[in-house]
């Protein structure tokens, strides 16, 4: 349950996080918001995979930047269509 509910908090933070800057009327600055949530929450995630999952630091930095990549090529090739 506890489990449960830190997954649903932490996705609607994230969803929040991701549009709420897209509310700015300048899609630049608004871009640019929402890069850098993104970067605090990778650097976020990266520290949890260390420090409550015993991960090594650069493996865990490796592990979260690489899957962001995919995430963001994923993004543009559906965008694409």
């Amino acid at each position: 349950l506890l489990r449960g509910a830190v997954c649903g908090l932490m996705t609607t933070a994230g969803g929040i996080g991701h549009t709420i800057p897209f509310l700015i009327p300048n899609f630049y600055v608004a871009t640019g918001v929402a890069v850098v949530v993104v970067a605090i929450e990778l650097i976020v995630i990266a520290y949890i995979r260390n420090h409550y999952m015993d991960t090594p630091l650069l493996s865990a930095i490796f592990q979260v930047v690489l899957g962001g990549v995919l995430v963001f090529l994923a993004g543009i090739l559906i965008g694409s269509f």
